[in-house]
């Protein structure tokens, strides 16, 4: 039971955690030109894009949002995808189909501790449809209100600034990218798709000692920085 807000003990404080289900996401791996390489998770700049589509756009946001997040999926797989490319001048080339990498039976977990009843009314009545990479990936949705603690946790599926824990694959994701997609943040992470990474040094713990790592905010004025 989550107690209210007059009712939390030192070292605790209240948050909203978000589920957010999909059968299928894929997440393209900007580092890489003209090949469709997948990342095993989305990048934080993908979930800002997301929690600004429930607020109407980034100039409802605050700049300074921050949020946690852990993320699992029950498989992978390839399909074939249409790929429009455009040529040297810049006009579209003949389609062509590629191989995409997706994830299948994907579930994120979103932590906010900011407005938390706030983005409770953003999430029930989101101003655009949520979606998770891409365009035609529709998500589920599930919220509930829980407290965390002051205390480290085990990391688990969790993707955590690349500074805090030494566990999982080493990712150089976009944390922030400018409205006008000219300048992108990029910043090292961690993420073990396994979900049995060991304890590490976090912001926060929930109830059942999972680490709550506050990551970089991804506000768009930020992606120069």
């Amino acid at each position: 039971m989550v107690r209210g807000r007059e009712a939390l003990m030192p070292g605790e404080l209240r948050a909203l955690e978000v589920t957010v289900t999909a059968p299928v996401v894929s997440f393209r791996n900007p580092l890489y030109a003209g090949v469709q390489v997948g990342l095993p998770c989305p990048p934080p700049a993908t979930v800002g894009g997301m929690l600004a589509a429930a607020a109407g756009g980034w100039n409802r946001v605050d700049p300074g949002l921050r949020f946690a997040m852990a993320f699992r999926c029950g498989g992978t797989g390839e399909d074939l995808e249409t790929y429009h490319p455009l040529d040297a001048s810049g006009r579209k080339a003949e389609p062509t189909p590629r191989l995409r990498a997706f994830l299948a039976d994907a579930a994120l977990t979103v932590w906010l501790v900011d407005d938390v009843d706030g983005w409770w009314g953003r999430l029930r009545r989101p101003v655009w449809p949520l979606r998770l990479g891409r365009s035609q990936d529709l998500v589920g949705l599930r919220m509930r209100r829980v407290t965390l603690r002051s205390s480290g946790g085990r990391q688990g599926a969790a993707v955590v600034p690349g500074s805090t824990s030494g566990y999982g694959l080493r990712l150089r994701l976009p944390t922030a990218v400018s409205l006008d997609r000219a300048r992108t943040r990029w910043d090292d992470y961690r993420y073990d798709a396994s979900g049995r990474a060991g304890v590490i040094d976090a912001d926060w713990s929930d109830e059942d000692g999972q680490a709550v790592a506050l990551l970089p905010a991804p506000h768009p004025s930020l992606a120069s920085r």
